[in-house]
C-alpha cells in the first residue's frame, strides 16, 4: 500500500485557517465562528538565565544551554505566550538541548564505535545519551507547545483533543459515547456561543443534580446545544471536528 495522508498519531486530516475557509467559500457549509474583540496579549520579560547555563565545560567550552534559553524566549515572545510558559520549563529544555549537541560532537570527535573493557567493539556510549537527550528534549518541547498551540489544532487521540476541539473547555473525559445530557458537551456548547455573542470569555460551572446553568433552565441549555449540534450536520460531526 502507498503512504497516505498525514503521519500516525498526528490526528487526522489537517484542519484549514478559518481564513482559508472564508477565500473558498466555505465548501463545507458549516458555520465559521470568528472571534471577536481579542484582548490583545502583553509579552513577558525574560527571567535572567541562570548562571548554570553558561558555566565552563570540562574542555574549557561554555555551556551552550544559555544561548538556547535566550532564542526560545525570544520565540515565544514574538508569539506573545511567554507568559504562560515557566522559565524553568524552558531552563531544562535548553539543558536538554545543550547536552544532546555536546553528545553530536562528542560523536563526531570520536566516533560511532568504542571499545568495551574485553577490547570487543560497542556502540558509543555518547549515541546512546544522545538518544536520550533527543527524547528528552522532545517531551520537553511538547510541554512548551501545549501553550504555543492554540485552539485551532488537531492534537491527536479523542481526549487530547479536548484542549484544542473544544475552544479551551474544561471537561471531564472525551467526547465519543457523550449525549447532549452530560454538561461537558451542551454546558461547553452554550458557554462557546455566548462568548461568540458577546467576544468575552464565558466561565461557567456545575454539578449533577443542578437545575439551572447561567441563570437558564439545564433543559434550555440542552435545546440550545442541540440546535447547535444539528447545524453542523449532527453528533457524529460534531464529534469529529469539535466546536472550533
Amino acid at each position: 500500500m502507498g503512504k497516505r495522508g498525514p503521519k500516525p498519531g498526528s490526528g487526522g486530516r489537517p484542519r484549514k485557517a478559518i481564513s482559508e475557509k472564508i477565500v473558498e467559500g466555505n465548501p463545507g457549509r458549516r458555520p465559521l465562528m470568528l472571534l471577536k474583540n481579542i484582548p490583545e496579549l502583553e509579552c513577558a520579560e525574560m527571567p535572567p538565565p541562570r548562571e548554570y547555563l553558561s558555566d565552563e565545560q570540562k574542555n574549557g567550552s561554555a555551556f551552550p544551554a544559555k544561548e538556547i534559553y535566550t532564542t526560545v524566549w525570544n520565540w515565544l515572545q514574538e508569539r506573545k505566550c511567554a507568559q504562560h510558559v515557566s522559565a524553568e520549563l524552558v531552563e531544562h529544555y535548553a539543558v536538554s538541548a545543550a547536552r544532546l549537541i555536546q553528545c553530536e560532537q562528542a560523536i563526531s570527535n570520536y566516533g560511532f564505535i568504542a571499545k568495551n573493557a574485553q577490547g570487543g567493539a560497542i556502540v558509543s556510549p555518547y549515541v546512546t545519551a544522545a538518544h536520550d537527550y533527543m527524547k528528552q528534549a522532545n517531551r520537553l518541547w511538547d510541554m512548551i507547545g501545549d501553550w504555543t498551540g492554540g485552539t485551532d489544532v488537531d492534537a491527536g487521540a479523542t481526549n487530547r483533543k479536548l484542549g484544542s476541539d473544544m475552544a479551551d473547555s474544561v471537561t471531564g473525559g472525551g467526547l465519543h459515547g457523550k449525549d447532549l445530557s452530560k454538561a461537558d458537551v451542551s454546558v461547553n456548547i452554550y458557554a462557546f456561543l455566548k462568548a461568540q455573542e458577546t467576544g468575552e470569555t464565558v466561565q461557567l460551572s456545575c454539578a449533577i443534580g443542578d437545575e439551572t446553568v447561567d441563570g437558564k433552565p439545564y433543559a434550555e441549555i440542552v435545546e440550545t446545544a442541540k440546535k447547535y449540534i444539528d447545524s453542523v450536520g449532527g453528533f457524529e460531526k460534531f464529534a469529529m471536528w469539535g466546536l472550533v
